[in-house]
């Protein structure tokens, strides 16, 4: 008797098990697709960013929208989502789909030329500026700062690597990789940080109190 009711206990808890395992999976596959998602869309849009440049006679660095969306996307993106934008990227531009700029090479060519350095810090400034973002309060000004400090490294990485690639002089190199672009780049670090201050403040107001 006893193991005929153990066997009918089981056999319900059983039946409960699978449906929640199975909700739980169904869960774990919606993310999964979400995630898909938006690194597909994030992509896109950095590739949009990227075709929205302009060249530089002077300097083989064009001036261009892509820093703007790195620093968007890494303040409304978690860090791990933000950094898998960038490598998702990253790996669409080395397949030789065309998402840098115009003014280049393209494929691996364009991440080994002399851009390659800008193009591969982003996923450092993204994860940088999308943990920085998320572990304290999201003020604007605190978001200006951080934003700043990306871009400060994309520039500094950039001009590294352009200075391998060519020798220049310190000095030439900053005339040619960093103060040219400074002006600009304040521009979309003001519009990322006050873009991701007001969405951080909507989601607060749409939270339950």
């Amino acid at each position: 008797m006893e193991s005929s009711i153990d066997s009918v206990t089981l056999g319900k808890s059983g039946a409960l098990a699978q449906p929640a395992s199975g909700a739980a999976a169904r869960l774990l596959r919606s993310a999964a697709l979400a995630n898909t998602g938006i690194v597909l869309a994030a992509s896109a849009l950095i590739a949009v960013c990227a075709h929205l440049s302009i060249p530089l006679y002077f300097t083989p660095v064009p001036v261009t929208l892509q820093p703007f969306a790195v620093l968007l996307l890494a303040l409304l993106l978690r860090p791990r989502l933000a950094l898998g934008v960038m490598l998702a990227y990253l790996a669409e531009g080395a397949a030789g789909l065309p998402v840098f700029t115009p003014y280049g090479l393209g494929g691996i060519a364009q991440l080994l030329g002399p851009t390659g350095g800008y193009l591969l810090s982003y996923p450092v400034v993204a994860l940088l500026v999308s943990a920085l973002w998320h572990r304290g309060a999201r003020s604007f000004s605190r978001g200006l700062a951080i934003a700043a400090a990306g871009s400060l490294l994309t520039l500094t990485l950039g001009a590294l690597w352009l200075g391998v690639l060519t020798h220049l002089a310190p000095v030439t190199l900053l005339n040619h990789a960093v103060l040219p672009f400074l002006p600009a780049d304040a521009l979309k670090v003001i519009a990322a940080a006050a873009i991701a201050w007001k969405a951080s403040r909507l989601r607060a107001h749409r939270q339950p109190r």
